[in-house]
């Protein structure tokens, strides 16, 4: 199966590992903080990403030195679960973090988990990781984490802001809250901030190729006028120039006018630069227009 987009920024994500505990603690407080289920009753982690998925057991093992109690099968596909349901473990974890599991009724980010910037980046690659997404740029610009807790929500989007320096902007989706962005040098900043500067490129290059094609397409479209309006011009020339030549006309007229009349006549899909070109003395490209015009108003006279 084709990884996504998304997916391949995860893994490029994945590799960068942390190497200290306290980004290791950090990063998986992201991870729980916008997982599918992070409470007294137990940990559920859901993810299709197999890097994120290898990097889990290595992550927890060096946040908490603890492992999980329900792992996917090795050769599983779709989407891997992971679990922990025993006691002790989560009173380990959630003491980590501060919250204390008998009366903790809602869950925040604890500043001093995310005080440094190296934690800060660590939180926001596990929050993204475990609860974002990001649309293939071919299709759009579009940049997500999610969250069921409605402080982590408003939290991260601090913690983003003062490591960014810009704010995502939210809303809510089914009684989950969603940061997101939709600026593509937004999300383009915002990988790379993460460790994932191959898919930020990707997500420019993508920009330019959108702005280049809008370019030739307008390019295009504006030949393609001009082409119909020289093409329109000439048809009119022409049938003014027949009218004057069945009348007799066009004989006693200057001899400049037959002149234009003539090129005209043999050179049907010539531009009015072509045809000034043409002349014996050459003109200028608006006195070829005055006498075609000439033409076509001594012909309507004649007609009337």
């Amino acid at each position: 199966m084709a990884i996504s987009f998304s997916g391949t920024a995860k893994s490029e994500i994945c590799r960068v590992f942390p190497q200290k505990k306290c980004c290791a603690l950090a990063q998986c407080f992201g991870i729980l903080l916008f997982c599918n289920s992070f409470s007294a009753d137990g940990i559920r982690i859901i993810t299709e990403s197999r890097d994120f998925a290898q990097n889990l057991p290595k992550l927890f093992k060096k946040a908490f030195g603890i492992s999980f109690d329900q792992l996917p099968d090795a050769d599983s596909s779709g989407k891997l679960i992971f679990q922990i349901t025993d006691q002790e473990k989560l009173s380990a974890v959630m003491g980590a973090y501060g919250f204390d599991a008998r009366d903790t009724l809602s869950l925040h980010v604890n500043l001093p988990v995310v005080e440094d910037d190296c934690c800060k980046a660590s939180f926001l690659r596990g929050a993204f990781l475990a609860g974002g997404s990001v649309t293939d740029p071919l299709k759009g610009y579009h940049m997500e984490i999610t969250t069921t807790h409605q402080s982590v929500a408003r939290e991260t989007y601090t913690i983003m802001w003062e490591t960014l320096g810009f704010y995502p902007k939210n809303a809510q989706r089914s009684g989950a809250q969603v940061l997101y962005l939709k600026q593509c040098d937004l999300i383009s900043d915002f990988l790379t901030f993460l460790g994932a500067p191959v898919a930020a490129m990707g997500i420019m290059e993508a920009r330019l190729e959108k702005e280049l094609n809008n370019k030739v397409n307008r390019r295009c479209n504006c030949d393609d006028a001009n082409t119909s309006k020289v093409v329109e011009a000439a048809q009119e020339h022409l049938s003014a120039i027949r009218i004057l030549r069945e009348r007799g006309m066009l004989e006693n007229m200057p001899g400049k006018l037959q002149q234009a009349a003539i090129a005209r006549e043999q050179n049907p899909e010539a531009s009015l630069t072509e045809l000034a070109a043409m002349m014996d003395p050459a003109i200028s490209k608006p006195a070829m227009n005055h006498r075609l015009k000439k033409i076509v108003e001594i012909a309507k006279e004649a007609v009337q």
